[in-house]
């Protein structure tokens, strides 16, 4: 017990904390965007710009276990038009960060990810088949995934838009987005060291005791998804990141 009070942490953030690896695991590894709904709770926690540093180590430990499991069914041909874009984003998000008090970040992660719902949902109401592979669509998705992921882990309604709008299937978009995270999340582990400094010794230490939570997690994802129909998921992931945004306005 002692150990554990030495974070500075009470007893709910600790809860909280768990619930929170817990989900990420099961997130990554196929109940995609459940983390999403613990993220507005962190930031209220600990402030938005401290819990995406808290965040992060954990999301890429369960990466890992992500592209593991799934990585044969990545779809390469759209993480090559995605994660440089990404990357411009992270930039961007970068810098903004160090402007945006706590709660601009939640207005601006909300306004992002519900912008993304409306429109799956207006894709899915109309009947919109058609797949808008166009550089300008990739450049834009990507950009706004970079950003969302940079300023506060929350891509993946952004990243959902993207790969749902390219009708790619149950596994091939777990597998796409387990490796485009993996690759993002990697990427933004220096700004999140060296200019935010919301990653140190101490909260990496935090992190660890979270790992075998993660891979708890992480195996039941993989065990739930593989009773989940194609369609079914579609809609589950829909209705779970905007239920996140929900929370983030809140």
């Amino acid at each position: 017990m002692q150990f554990f009070q030495t974070f500075g942490l009470d007893q709910s953030q600790w809860i909280i904390l768990f619930i929170t690896a817990l989900t990420i695991g099961m997130s990554k590894t196929g109940v995609f965007g459940l983390s999403t709904v613990m993220f507005p709770v962190m930031a209220a926690l600990f402030g938005g710009k401290i819990s995406a540093g808290v965040v992060l180590p954990m999301l890429i430990m369960a990466d890992l276990f992500a592209v593991a499991y799934y990585r044969r069914h990545a779809e390469w041909k759209y993480l090559v038009k995605l994660v440089p874009w990404a990357f411009g984003g992270i930039l961007l998000g970068t810098l903004l960060g160090n402007h945006i008090d706590d709660q601009g970040f939640k207005v601006v992660m909300g306004v992002i990810i519900l912008i993304s719902v409306v429109i799956m949902v207006w894709r899915d109401v109309r009947r919109v088949t058609d797949i808008p592979d166009f550089w300008w669509f990739s450049m834009t998705m990507g950009v706004a995934a970079g950003f969302t992921s940079m300023v506060g882990n929350l891509a993946g309604s952004v990243t959902a838009l993207y790969l749902l709008s390219m009708r790619l299937p149950k596994n091939g978009f777990i597998g796409t987005g387990a490796w485009f995270f993996l690759l993002v999340n990697s990427l933004k582990v220096p700004f999140h060291v060296f200019s935010w400094e919301t990653i140190t010794l101490g909260s990496f230490q935090l992190n660890l005791l979270m790992f075998p939570v993660i891979a708890i997690g992480a195996l039941l994802g993989v065990k739930i998804t593989a009773y989940l129909s194609d369609a079914f998921y579609r809609k589950f992931v829909i209705g779970v990141t905007l239920l996140s945004a929900g929370l983030l306005f809140w």
